[in-house]
């Protein structure tokens, strides 16, 4: 949530110029002549009325600021008018697109792009890497899925693998599988069977992990180690 008290989120959403070029103040010249000189000013004393009479609060939509939408616009047009990328992505040379975009595009006057920029440009909340933009930017992909949505997807890979007897507790299971995927102290609790800390932990208490039936207690940790990156987890 974000409290704008003096509706600057409004103007720089609506109002504000950004392609205005300011001119910057005139320093003040010691012993100069004429009146081409700026001023220097120690203190000011407004005695303007407070501006503040209300508090509005303001959702911030998925989509995100303007300033932020702009980014990624001006990264997405970067990307799209680049012949060698868009060559490459018909080819799916995806090495040869990460490669050139990491030498000739990140880090580089004016915007310096780099990927941590263009995910939260984006508001994308977890990693994500220079192939899945790519493939957003060309339409390969509808959108970035959510860390939530591909938390589903890596479950029901692994009840199509693993599927459970009918008077097994599925919630459960779910609850327990994404929890250990997006928490490094439920796996560090898990893997040293330190489970009296699950008595205060605010991710996974001792009576939800007693609710996974006793197979999957050993099966999830196991699978999500050999079949899960949990690197595109993290925010």
């Amino acid at each position: 949530k974000l409290f704008d008290f003096f509706a600057n989120c409004e103007y720089f959403e609506d109002k504000f110029n950004y392609d205005e070029k300011l001119k910057l103040p005139i320093p003040k010249k010691v012993g100069g002549e004429g009146n081409d000189v700026g001023i220097d000013i120690d203190k000011y004393t407004s005695y303007r009325p407070d501006p503040l009479m209300t508090v509005n609060e303001k959702q911030i939509g998925y989509e995100g600021m303007k300033i932020d939408r702009m980014l990624f616009k001006k990264f997405e047009d970067r990307i799209i008018m680049d012949d060698i990328i868009k060559k490459h992505v018909e080819l799916g040379n995806w090495e040869h697109v990460v490669s050139h975009i990491q030498q000739e595009i990140f880090d580089k006057p004016e915007e310096y792009f780099n990927l941590e920029k263009i995910r939260k440009a984006a508001k994308i909340d977890r990693k994500v890497s220079i192939r899945e933009v790519v493939e957003k930017i060309f339409g390969i992909i509808p959108k970035f899925k959510s860390k939530d949505e591909l938390l589903d997807e890596e479950f029901d890979k692994f009840i199509s693998i693993y599927p459970p007897d009918e008077d097994v507790n599925v919630r459960a299971l779910k609850y327990f599988f994404k929890a250990y995927i997006i928490d490094q102290d439920i796996r560090k609790i898990i893997s040293s069977k330190d489970f009296q800390a699950l008595q205060t932990h605010p991710t996974l208490t001792i009576s939800q992990f007693k609710e996974v039936a006793a197979r999957y207690r050993l099966v999830i940790p196991e699978y999500i180690k050999d079949y899960v990156n949990l690197d595109k987890f993290a925010a």
